[in-house]
């Protein structure tokens, strides 16, 4: 309603260009912020526009970013984006980059073609896609902020690149992607979803403690807890939907002492290519974030390795993925479950990527661009032993946090260890620390 109101008293935002080469000469690589401000009128009657960005003929894609840094949603997701947005070039592409962290690559104004550092918001957005008028928006590599962008830009008309808007929706409502696992029959947690406290203790009846208690739509894992009777329940969805109204609620039963696994994988539609397959150490319930993981798997028997494959496959076509997509399991006696679906860029693609020395990113944007099948490429990773993927935590920088690890995201980045085999001293020391959480 205010845009509307703002447009009809045409109070319009404009673009200002930031000079990166101090005016001494024209520079090649300006970025842009926006701000209010009418036509100038010259002394000689003459009116010039205040905007400063200049609009090309040439075919554009805009790459979403995922604004500030924070947990859930660090600079894994900035590796995406740079590498989205040099893959577009390769397209013949004009870039644009929305995005608003300093602190990134993917506004380092020589990355993209045109940057603009807007903040990752709806309004902000849609203004400069109406300046702009791009052939299509990409939100697969800007983690959670620009994922949840797609349903404005589907409503408003904009075309989506990649996975579309409804396949990007099923997989995020804990319901109907659930009703999808059915279809396929395809394990998953006993679950059920609910709208409120009163729906949500009804479901405890029928699926008994301990329970997984999920909100569509998070970042991070945010405001997801496992609760072990019917007061921790309420109280913890009663504090879900003062934060966040209206949100649909997953409670799934919560396999205790399962082991946690998750595959990314690109897919065009009709082929797909799983990039890797991780197993985590720590025990299934705490966040895929907090976990130390083995690339490739360590301890997962054939039988189960090809469960997770083809449940993989299955769930990528059955969503229509065109792009990437991370699936997250429970493996338990031998039987894996799903516990959710990601169709976009995870933090894991560019731990993979590294681990292998392949740039899926950039073969997963030409194939949402639609400029390549998986089948074009020529996969060949190389990694001797394990890369393990260690999370960092700064509790030293937070005192009073709860350093207790849990289905909410507490790490704030991660590094890579390369060992040979699993003799080695550090990969025994974290192996260990799983058996000790599985006995107690």
């Amino acid at each position: 309603q205010v845009h509307r109101l703002r447009e009809e008293m045409n109070v319009r935002r404009v673009y200002k260009l930031v000079d990166t080469c101090a005016a001494e000469f024209k520079a090649q690589t300006p970025y842009y912020y926006s701000t209010f401000e009418a036509e100038i009128e010259s002394p000689t009657g003459e009116r010039y526009t205040a905007n400063e960005s200049v609009v090309t003929d040439r075919k554009k894609v805009v790459v979403l970013g995922s604004g500030p840094n924070r947990i859930g949603q660090g600079i894994e997701f900035d590796y995406s984006c740079v590498h989205g947005v040099l893959a577009a070039k390769e397209c013949g592409y004009e870039t644009i980059m929305i995005n608003c962290n300093p602190e990134t690559v993917s506004t380092d104004f020589d990355t993209a073609d045109k940057l603009y550092f807007e903040p990752v918001f709806w309004e902000h957005i849609y203004d400069i896609i109406q300046h702009e008028k791009p052939d299509g928006v990409i939100v697969q590599l800007g983690g959670q902020t620009a994922l949840k962008l797609a349903e404005k830009l589907n409503r408003y008309g904009i075309k989506i690149f990649g996975t579309s808007y409804d396949a990007l929706d099923l997989a995020e409502d804990r319901g109907r992607f659930s009703g999808l696992l059915k279809e396929l029959n395809i394990p998953y947690p006993k679950f059920g979803v609910a709208e409120n406290a009163d729906q949500a203790l009804q479901l405890a009846d029928e699926l008994e403690f301990p329970l997984l208690v999920r909100p569509s739509y998070v970042l991070g894992g945010q405001g997801m807890k496992i609760v072990i009777n019917k007061q921790e329940l309420e109280e913890h969805v009663i504090e879900i939907l003062k934060h966040i109204p209206n949100n649909k609620l997953l409670l799934d039963y919560y396999l205790d002492g399962a082991i946690e696994a998750e595959a990314d994988a690109i897919c065009d539609g009709e082929n797909v290519y799983i990039i890797g397959i991780m197993e985590h150490i720590e025990p299934c319930g705490i966040h895929s974030g907090d976990s130390n993981a083995t690339l490739p798997p360590f301890n997962l028997g054939e039988f189960v390795m090809q469960q997770i494959k083809d449940h993989t496959k299955n769930i990528a076509l059955a969503l229509q993925t065109v792009g990437l997509i991370n699936i997250q399991f429970a493996i338990k006696d031998d039987i894996v479950y799903i516990i959710e679906a990601n169709p976009r860029a995870s933090r894991t693609v560019p731990f993979i990527a590294k681990a292998y020395g392949e740039p899926y990113v950039n073969y997963a944007t030409k194939v949402m661009l639609g400029e390549k099948k998986v089948s074009d490429f020529d996969f060949n990773p190389k990694l001797n032993g394990f890369a393990i993927k260690q999370p960092v935590f700064s509790f030293n920088k937070f005192p009073n946090v709860n350093k207790a690890l849990g289905p909410e995201m507490k790490s704030t980045g991660e590094s890579i260890l390369f060992i040979e085999d699993l003799k080695d001293d550090q990969f025994y020391d974290l192996y260990s620390r799983r058996k000790m959480y599985l006995s107690k």
